[in-house]
């Protein structure tokens, strides 16, 4: 392969289309100045920009984090909630219709009159336990002495029996309760 030699023209060609180049070489000097101090500008701007992004990428990465805790937290809960809905899902399904009556038939007054008996428990809690219970404990000893007084009572009405004009005198007694109004 040859190599091409310039030659006389070449060069002087060369000259001419230097002075040209040269002229709008010196005339795009200010224009490249120009475009150099808007690049500095961009330049400063893109700083800038790039700087408010890893502002903005650290901030976001922060609620990345906390968004993180709070949906392991959620996790967690509803982990444990369907843990219970499942334990009492079979109890539910069969209290609902009971519940279903309930509600429909349940008034604001009854529900009043609930609460104000559950508010009186403590004290009636307390009377049943101071007062009742221990004369229900002394009825198993009081039930022999009933059936006695109701045997002594038999006898004495058998021995009045037999004393004269007692008879009537109970006859009378009878009639005169007939007589009274029943209330």
């Amino acid at each position: 392969m040859r190599l091409p030699v310039p030659g006389p023209r070449d060069v002087l060609t060369a000259i001419e289309r230097g002075t040209d180049q040269v002229e709008a070489l010196i005339g795009a000097v200010p224009r490249v100045l120009a475009l150099l101090d808007d690049a500095e500008r961009l330049l400063v701007r893109a700083s800038a920009a790039i700087d408010r992004v890893r502002e903005v990428t650290e901030a976001a990465n922060v609620i990345v984090v906390r968004t993180s805790a709070v949906v392991d937290d959620a996790d967690a809960q509803v982990v444990r909630v369907t843990g219970l809905l499942d334990t009492f899902e079979p109890s539910l399904t069969r209290l609902q219709p009971t519940l279903e009556t309930l509600a429909d038939t349940t008034s604001p007054d009854e529900v009043r009159a609930l609460v104000q008996l559950v508010d009186h428990l403590p004290a009636l809690t307390a009377t049943v336990e101071k007062d009742l219970l221990p004369v229900l404990g002394t009825l198993g000893s009081v039930a022999p002495d009933l059936h006695d007084l109701l045997n002594v009572s038999r006898e004495l009405n058998e021995i009045l029996g037999k004393v004269p004009g007692i008879g009537r005198l109970k006859r009378k007694v009878e009639e005169d309760d007939d007589e009274l109004p029943v209330t």
